[in-house]
């Protein structure tokens, strides 16, 4: 049986990419809204700032979101999230007319992170991020979902003309 009260360690390797994804409390699908990706898109923009970091993809999907970052400052990813999130709900508080005092719950507790081991592995993440608004059903060809760093992807020569129309072949999981 498993502890479902575990304590999770998360390793923080200076200078290492990191693959995130964060869900919205309840999958509540809130990024359906384009006012709320522009609020997202201007958050991180703002965290950035505080906290540096480079950002390699990014997907956002109506409920979750994928982000491949690379922190070039003195903090790490998990100081990088925490920052986005509370910047963000309270934003987002001020947009729907709510006192500050006011509790919200916009986010999942926890964020998933996977440290980037090396290039296939980049590319891996990179792959999967991108085909996610197809996997779900939004879209059928990843070039048509514009909150994505698909297209700067592609221009960089990441991915041939078709990428996309079916689920990737060249994906690798695993050890």
């Amino acid at each position: 049986m498993y502890n479902l009260r575990m304590n999770f360690r998360r390793y923080y390797i200076p200078g290492s990419a990191v693959f995130i994804t964060q869900v919205v409390e309840g999958r509540e699908p809130v990024f359906h809204k384009s006012e709320n990706v522009i609020l997202l898109r201007e958050t991180l923009h703002n965290v950035k700032e505080l906290h540096p970091f480079s950002m390699l993809g990014y997907v956002f999907l109506p409920e979750h979101l994928h982000v491949l970052i690379q922190p070039t400052g003195e903090e790490n990813f998990s100081d990088i999230m925490h920052s986005l999130k509370m910047n963000f709900t309270r934003e987002f508080k001020k947009k729907l007319g709510l006192e500050q005092s006011q509790s919200m719950k916009f986010w999942q507790k926890r964020f998933w992170d996977h440290v980037i081991r090396d290039d296939k592995d980049l590319e891996n993440h990179l792959h999967y991020m991108h085909y996610n608004p197809v996997k779900h059903g939004y879209t059928k060809d990843p070039r048509d979902w514009q909150d994505s760093s698909y297209m700067e992807w592609e221009k960089r020569g990441l991915y041939p003309p078709a990428f996309g129309w079916d689920e990737p072949k060249n994906i690798e999981w695993g050890e």
